[in-house]
């Protein structure tokens, strides 16, 4: 699967919410208390089975879920941080 980047070259064109788009829980803005919880219980394991993110339009809904899911789905990390070149898990490839 191709990542954004390659994506954006293929088609010329990247969404302004693709490419400013939070990679890591420090860089979402305005939300710290919900990366903080989020991040918290990534580092201590106690993942819960369900989230819901809810709220007005531009509050960082979906961009909060993707690093959550980064996160959880990341194999080679011992931070709750996700990093893009780490390995994921094989079937999230």
């Amino acid at each position: 699967m191709p990542t954004e980047a390659e994506f954006a070259g293929e088609m010329g064109y990247v969404s302004f919410s693709l490419k400013y788009r939070p990679k890591k829980f420090e860089e979402i803005v305005g939300q710290q208390h919900v990366s903080r919880t989020l991040m918290n219980a990534v580092a201590s394991g106690r993942i819960a089975h369900a989230y819901l993110f809810a709220g007005p339009r531009g509050t960082g809904k979906t961009s909060t879920a993707r690093v959550l899911a980064k996160a959880l789905n990341c194999l080679s990390s011992d931070r709750p941080t996700p990093h893009h070149r780490r390995r994921l898990a094989p079937r999230y490839r």
